[in-house]
């Protein structure tokens, strides 16, 4: 990727930005930061880098994208510092998150596929716990756990002090009653609502998860990319 450069033994921080597309300035930080080693001066005070600076951008910017800048830096700061295991911890930290999130979406689609449609309200915008309660054939204790789970978010009716379940609250309760029977945890219920909500619907989230389906492959692939120019700066620096 850097063969132009891995010619010359000694680089300016122009030859590294235009390489890479930066600013020399972003180079100069790139350094600051413990992204890529130090670098030797000239007698004049001049920052001199080499190949195996090139190597280093390369595999720090191949890394943000699957890793994050945050932990692309610390990867390439413990690398530069010595502690290569500290760095294959920080990449396999990454991984983890990632099946996690994987094991998220398959969760909530497992959910999803197993709900019926949710029936629009019936005339009434709003609820008391009560009336709602015996509409989904549950105790108003079940409908207050949920909510101490963040599964509904009722409002209070200022002057009583009752809770008032609107038109999305209803919608929610009636998903979570359908996962309940269908053997979901809280904990699960309570995030599949929270995907719910931010689509708009169970409806609108299918396109939300073929979006997040897509951003997981392009992470993993980026994790791909990443490892294999980080594996090239390892090799250079053993």
């Amino acid at each position: 990727m850097t063969s132009k450069l891995q010619r010359r033994d000694r680089l300016r921080p122009v030859d590294l930005a235009r390489e890479h597309g930066l600013s020399t300035q972003a180079v100069r930080n790139y350094e600051e930061a413990g992204i890529l080693p130090a670098a030797a001066r000239t007698p004049h005070g001049y920052r001199t880098y080499t190949p195996r600076h090139a190597l280093a951008l390369s595999a720090f910017l191949a890394l943000v994208p699957g890793h994050g800048h945050a932990t692309a830096t610390a990867i390439m700061r413990a690398v530069n510092e010595g502690t290569v295991d500290e760095a294959l911890r920080l990449v396999d930290e990454s991984h983890a998150q990632l099946l996690d999130d994987r094991r998220t979406l398959q969760s909530v689609e497992h959910a999803l596929r197993g709900l019926e449609p949710v029936a629009e309200a019936s005339g009434r915008a709003v609820r008391f716990i009560g009336p709602l309660a015996a509409e989904l054939g549950v105790r108003p204790a079940t409908l207050r756990k949920w909510e101490g789970a963040g599964i509904v978010r009722p409002r209070r009716d200022r002057q009583t002090g009752y809770r008032i379940y609107d038109e999305a609250d209803v919608r929610d309760a009636r998903l979570a009653h359908q996962l309940r029977r269908g053997g979901h945890l809280l904990e699960q219920i309570a995030d599949l609502i929270t995907h719910v909500r931010a689509a708009g619907g169970p409806e609108p989230l299918e396109a939300t998860l073929r979006d997040w389906h897509g951003r997981l492959s392009a992470r993993g692939r980026a994790m791909l990319a990443g490892a294999a120019e980080l594996e090239t700066y390892l090799r250079a620096t053993a």
